[in-house]
């Protein structure tokens, strides 16, 4: 259980003075998970806007070891790490009961498209480390690319849009359940807005031996076309629309921790951003209209195998 007397006394493992935007939420959720640490934390990180505005060499917002290598193998270099610390625990030239927390980080970016491979296979092997994909729905550190984590009908620089497409054609993808299909002991999604929920979830997902996974929704009011102060009520809009559930997946069974006492319509959250403006005029209402279906299609699916095993 979290309580915030004990987080108010804990040092904030990333510093302030780092070059993120203003308003940006993806300093908020790191802050938020390494907080719900009890064990040293060694973070490692895809490329994205997370690490080169944190990580400019020669300076660090990280108060623990960092380490950037590509932005396809965040997992996989989380993995060689926490490989070489059961190595010498093994040779006996690191206590056995020494604990360390691995913590992979990448952008939806880094994670559903590129860094997929690697985590997929770290997840496989088995590795005991905890990945953390900070999901702010393109590739927003390059120019606001689209991501397959970018929503239908979203405007993006590579789907503008305009006469020929009016923005993203497709549906986002769907990364929790294909993690979940990896029969992994711990998987949650989370919010900045529901920060007792979200730390809680990583203090379940530290404690765990085994490989862990948290997506957590990360709003950007750059890519987002968004006011600078508005990222966690955004956050807080994605979940109460039920675009962005909160639930955890421990050993296989599935809990919904978050649940609106008054479900809202997603036209309450795309309406404050900007890269949904072209929605709302004559002649695209159908996308608003597919938008809301899947939604509520995938809420009702999401009700109806709570609490059951959706997986080994």
């Amino acid at each position: 259980m979290i309580k915030l007397k004990d987080i108010s006394q804990k040092r904030d493992l990333l510093a302030g003075g780092h070059r993120l935007c203003a308003g940006c939420t993806a300093s908020v959720v790191m802050r938020q998970i390494m907080l719900a640490s009890d064990n040293d934390i060694i973070v490692t990180s895809a490329t994205g806007c997370l690490e080169v505005a944190t990580s400019i060499y020669p300076y660090t917002a990280w108060r623990v070891p960092f380490f950037h290598s590509a932005f396809e193998n965040s997992a996989a270099t989380a993995a060689g790490i926490e490989s070489m610390f059961q190595f010498l625990k093994r040779m006996g030239k690191i206590p056995k009961e020494k604990q360390i927390n691995f913590m992979a980080v990448g952008g939806d970016g880094g994670t559903y498209d590129i860094g997929l491979q690697a985590l997929s296979g770290a997840l496989e092997r088995g590795h005991d480390f905890l990945y953390v994909c900070y999901d702010n729905g393109a590739y927003m550190n390059t120019g606001i690319q689209r991501s397959s984590s970018t929503p239908l009908g979203a405007s993006t620089t590579t789907c503008p849009a305009g006469s020929a497409i009016p923005g993203k054609p497709q549906y986002r993808k769907d990364l929790t359940a294909i993690v979940a299909a990896h029969n992994i002991p711990y998987l949650a999604q989370g919010s900045p807005s529901h920060y007792r929920d979200l730390m809680e979830k990583a203090q379940k997902a530290f404690n765990t031996r085994g490989p862990k996974f948290l997506n957590v929704i990360a709003p950007c009011h750059r890519g987002w076309r968004t006011k600078i102060d508005q990222g966690i009520d955004l956050a807080r809009l994605a979940v109460d629309t039920c675009f962005w559930p909160l639930y955890e997946v421990v050993d296989g069974k599935l809990h919904i921790t978050y649940k609106p006492k008054e479900k809202k319509p997603i036209t309450d959250w795309i309406k404050l951003q900007g890269r949904f403006s072209h929605v709302f005029k004559p002649g695209n209402e159908h996308i608003i209209e597919k938008l809301q279906k899947r939604i509520d299609s995938d809420w009702e699916r999401l009700l109806a195998r709570e609490d059951q095993q959706i997986c080994r």
